[in-house]
């Protein structure tokens, strides 16, 4: 796809009112917009993400909450299938996205899509009942065969970073710096993968 510079602010937006919906799975009137679709598509193309499959992640089934809220009051979702994240996000955050994309995208292709950022794949507005929710999809770094049993939130800072004892009450709590430090984790890695893992984190930051 040859994308041009009114992409990146391009949208598209759909506007249903079908009274035959079941308003307790799906509302009767809401619009839908989806942002830089051009851009998006092509991120996913070089994420190596095909756009029915992701379509069907999205929307063949409900998505999956997780009842724990970030400090920023952000909710999140990962689709049924658990490939994707949905984060809710504020205007702002739109906004912001709108200002880092074209260096993103440039960027992404540059690297072939072999990146350690994070995997931004949609971003969307739904407006239901005059209330509009924003939010953006990005790929779950976690897999979505194999089950995790323990996980941390890692930030390399150790200032106020311990799990709640709410938190570590939880079935599956997410732990954090000073948690990993206390616990004796350690994360072993052989030298080759260490010099790609570097060589990436490095290029990532530049």
């Amino acid at each position: 796809i040859m994308l041009m510079p009114d992409d990146f602010k391009a949208y598209s937006k759909i506007k249903v009112d079908n009274h035959l919906f079941n308003k307790e799975n799906m509302p009767s009137h809401f619009k839908f917009k989806e942002y830089c679709p051009m851009v998006f598509r092509n991120l996913r193309e070089r994420f190596g993400i095909d756009d029915q499959d992701f379509q069907n992640s999205l929307t063949r089934s409900c998505p999956l909450a997780n009842d724990s809220p970030a400090r920023s009051g952000a909710r999140f979702h990962s689709s049924y299938d658990k490939r994707y994240v949905i984060k809710t996000i504020t205007s702002e955050d739109v906004a912001e996205m709108h200002n880092i994309l074209k260096k993103y995208h440039q960027y992404i292709v540059e690297c072939h899509g072999n990146t350690l950022l994070p995997q931004f794949l949609g971003m969307y507005r739904l407006t239901v009942d005059g209330i509009e929710v924003y939010m953006i999809v990005t790929r779950n770094v976690f897999s979505h065969r194999l089950s995790v049993y323990r996980k941390y939130d890692l930030k390399g800072s150790t200032v106020a970073r311990e799990a709640s004892d709410k938190e570590k009450a939880k079935e599956l709590p997410t732990f954090k710096d000073n948690d990993f430090i206390n616990d004796g984790q350690k994360i072993y890695i052989n030298e080759a993968n260490k010099k790609m893992f570097l060589e990436k984190l490095k290029k990532d930051v530049e």
